[in-house]
């Protein structure tokens, strides 16, 4: 087993936990953008989204909204980010499905993405794709 999470869910690696269920696993990220950052996990392998069944989405999407409001409590944070790395190019370092809870504080200096501009042409034709493919 290579697979960082899959250790810690087996008790091969300590980690702070913070919530447990059958089915998902929730502890403190160990490289944190915000105190109190939290990873959420599925304790089934599944190497990212577009892998994972529909019941372990809901689960995990349950679990956080569950933990998300006592984490952030806890914390003394006023609001939080929910991100979701899919894929090596996004940014996803370990290859089992995990959300990330960032607590976030006024003046924490986080920022978002910086927004952009598309010609509507070109987006016009991705909204036709896109419709194409989900049809």
């Amino acid at each position: 087993m290579d697979c960082i999470f899959c250790k810690i869910i087996a008790g091969e690696i300590p980690a702070k936990k913070i919530y447990e269920d059958e089915n998902v696993l929730s502890f403190l990220d160990i490289s944190p953008v915000n105190y109190g950052h939290a990873l959420v996990i599925p304790k089934k392998h599944y190497p990212d989204l577009l892998s994972a069944d529909e019941a372990t989405l809901t689960e995990l999407i349950l679990a956080i909204k569950k933990i998300a409001p006592a984490l952030i409590d806890s914390a003394s944070a006023s609001s939080f980010n929910l991100n979701l790395n899919n894929g090596e190019v996004a940014g996803q370092v370990v290859n089992h499905l995990h959300f990330h809870i960032i607590p976030r504080f006024a003046d924490d200096g986080l920022k978002l993405w910086p927004g952009g501009s598309c010609d509507d042409e070109r987006l016009e034709q991705l909204v036709e794709r896109v419709k194409q493919l989900l049809d």
